[in-house]
């Protein structure tokens, strides 16, 4: 990680916002359009989070440029000692240059030794990436409680049910 950053951490400027920008929120919805990632269902709702979190102090928003052309982002909020990182995204034929790895570079260097937050949150999944950055994985796990006397909760119990009995070993 260390002999990537240092060879092209030179090939890429970053520019690391601690408000909303409106240009560089458009760089970032392009970005991301432009990316492997699949589309915004709903970029109106994060583009509204984004400024909200701006005007808060919390927004942490970074763009890679490569001569002058945006081709990284990333998207991370900071909040009670804890970064959340929320959205990133590069271009695919800039990926020889690790602009998305720069990045994160110097969003970690600034969440640590700026805002002194102790935990950097990278959410749920388990993209390649991350086992980069990560010293452990910490677990999540979901409950449901469903209430057999209320018939709201019918659907998903049947459900459930049908599930496990279709999980079942054959007993041919």
């Amino acid at each position: 990680m260390r002999t990537t950053l240092k060879r092209k951490a030179k090939k890429v400027e970053v520019e690391l916002l601690t408000r909303f920008d409106e240009t560089a929120w458009g760089a970032y919805e392009e970005i991301y359009a432009q990316s492997w990632k699949p589309a915004e269902e709903t970029p109106e709702i994060l583009r509204k989070f984004a400024r909200e979190e701006g005007d808060a102090g919390r927004i942490r928003l970074a763009i890679a440029r490569h001569e002058g052309r945006p081709i990284a982002a990333q998207f991370w909020t900071v909040e009670n000692g804890v970064a959340y990182i929320h959205k990133l995204a590069h271009l695919e034929e800039t990926r020889n240059l690790s602009a998305g790895t720069t990045l994160s570079a110097a969003l970690f260097e600034h969440v640590i030794d700026i805002d002194n937050v102790g935990l950097v949150d990278f959410g749920t999944g388990n993209d390649s990436y991350k086992a980069d950055w990560m010293e452990k994985v910490r677990p999540r796990f979901l409950i449901d409680c469903l209430d057999p006397r209320q018939p709201r909760s019918w659907a998903p119990l049947a459900k459930r049910f049908l599930t496990r009995l279709a999980q079942r070993p054959s007993e041919s």
